[in-house]
């Protein structure tokens, strides 16, 4: 039985060294191809709003706008708000970024990102370090729980001083007003965050809205273009 176990034990730990060498070389490939990228912003949201969604238009709205300011966009690379994200940093003239990984409803990385900068990533954390990495701010359109998950990833890290503080969107008051609700009126009053932790994200419901707070915050805050960590 000993043995048995022993041999087990064996087995799993090489698999854990091969997974670890794997997503170890994701990440250097992911550093090597955005190393140099400039100024960008991410784009999180849903894979499966359809192009006819308001929301899919608008985030090809602020991307484009965010383009013609010299921002390229980084998404998930797949369709949806993503595509839309992409289609419209394209349209605008700056890179189009990709991190793509294969799930349900992400069967493949739409065809708006540009050839070089075009990742498909198998693991989630590399994924993430992607995107966190080299954007200057985050904004989040209307998604499920992959977005929530890349909302308070980013928050986290600027709540625990481990990044930059981010000009960090969330668009559609709508959308996202429940949760915003939910967080005052639980965790703010279990005492499980602080008043100011409703400073990191701004909720915006126009391109306008969005781009005004984002330039001032540019301006006062974010003077260089480096990585975040």
């Amino acid at each position: 039985m000993k043995q048995t176990w022993n041999k087990e034990k064996a087995e799993i730990r090489a698999n854990d060294s091969w997974q670890a060498n794997l997503a170890h070389a994701e990440m250097v490939i992911g550093f090597d191809k955005l190393i140099n990228i400039g100024p960008c912003v991410s784009v999180f949201g849903s894979a499966r709003l359809k192009p006819e969604d308001p929301y899919f238009k608008m985030a090809e709205e602020i991307s484009e706008s965010l383009s013609k300011m010299g921002y390229g966009v980084i998404s998930g690379g797949g369709p949806g708000i993503m595509e839309a994200a992409n289609k419209g940093a394209k349209q605008g003239g700056s890179a189009s970024i990709g991190v793509g990984i294969e799930l349900p409803f992400e069967t493949g990385n739409n065809k708006h990102i540009d050839y070089d900068k075009n990742l498909h990533m198998n693991y989630f954390h590399v994924r993430k370090v992607m995107f966190l990495k080299y954007s200057q701010a985050f904004v989040i359109m209307p998604g499920g729980f992959g977005t929530l998950d890349e909302l308070f990833e980013v928050l986290v890290l600027c709540q625990t001083g481990k990044s930059p503080k981010f000009p960090t969107f969330l668009v559609g008051k709508e959308f996202w007003g429940g949760l915003v609700d939910w967080m005052k009126n639980s965790m703010l009053e279990k005492g499980v965050i602080s008043e100011d932790d409703f400073d990191l994200f701004r909720l915006v419901d126009s391109t306008e809205e969005l781009l005004g707070s984002f330039d001032k915050f540019m301006k006062k805050y974010r003077k260089e273009n480096r990585p975040n960590f």
